[in-house]
Parts: structure tokens; sequence; C-alpha cells
């Protein structure tokens, strides 16, 4: 892996976009968004591994994990105090390939490119489905492609 880098990412929100920043690249590569205001643990954050598995081939999996903020109540205690928000839960995330020792470059871009044109939401008119980052706030939330809608609106497809 090459030397780590900023990532930048949009969120299907405003939408709003977060830079990711290295952290660290051991034992694998950690991200993490900086946004102020809000405590470490609400922060986005991003981790790539790659493994040999039992099998000899490779195991290679990212996982984004976004956590989602409690939001502060109208008034505090009656001596003024107010708690700072915490994390009510985190969403994550995994993509993960596994791909033979004897794979290719281009079989792992192949791949990958399939994979991420069906994740989009791929269907029977388009190659792409909802183009991603590009898209306009709530494009992912309103899709009734397959994939999308299945991750999105936890419906599967009959």
């Amino acid at each position: 892996m090459g030397a780590m880098t900023n990532l930048l990412v949009k969120d299907d929100g405003t939408p709003t976009e977060f830079t990711l920043q290295p952290i660290t690249d051991s034992p694998f590569p950690l991200w993490r968004a900086a946004v102020s205001g809000v405590p470490v643990d609400g922060q986005p954050r991003l981790v790539y591994s790659i493994e040999r598995v039992k099998s000899g081939d490779y195991k290679a999996t990212a996982k984004l994990e976004v956590p989602v903020m409690e939001t502060l109540g109208a008034s505090g205690t009656s001596a003024g105090y107010v708690a700072p928000p915490a994390v009510a839960y985190t969403m994550v995330g995994i993509v993960t390939m596994f791909a033979p020792a004897r794979s290719t470059t281009a079989d792992r871009a192949n791949l990958l490119r399939m994979l991420i044109g069906i994740v989009q939401g791929a269907s029977s008119s388009t190659n792409t489905g909802t183009l991603a980052n590009n898209a306009a706030a709530g494009a992912w939330a309103a899709s009734v492609l397959p994939v999308p809608q299945a991750f999105i609106s936890l419906i599967l497809p009959n």
C-alpha cells in the first residue's frame, strides 16, 4: 500500500464532505474524521486490512463506521449542567473481497468495478445506478434499485 493520504467522502445528508485523515498504519491502516465539536468516539472512521486466510487466498476488507450522535435536550439539571452529546449508535458497512493467490490485478479490478456498480444500483437500464458522491442529496435514500434498496430500506427484491 502506498503512503496514507487524506480521503474525501460525502454523506447523503446536505451533502457534507468529510476528510478522513490517516491515523496509523499499524496493525492496519486507520483513517478518522476530525469534525469540529464532535468527540473522537463520534468521528467517522475507516479501517482497511489484507489478510492471508487458511486456504492461501487473500481477504481484503474495508470497514467504515459512522457514529450517530445523540441530540442535546433543551435544558440541563437544576444546577445548569448539560451533559455533552454521546454516541447513540454506530452504523457499520463492510466490503470484503476474497482473492485467490493466483488472481491477477485485472481479475481483482474487474470484480471491484462490478461490485461497486451493483452496490450503486445496477439495473436493467443502467450499469452505474445511483452515481456515488455526485448524486443530489437523498438520491441514495430514495433509490428503488435492488441492491441500494436492500441496504438502505432493508427490503429484499422479490
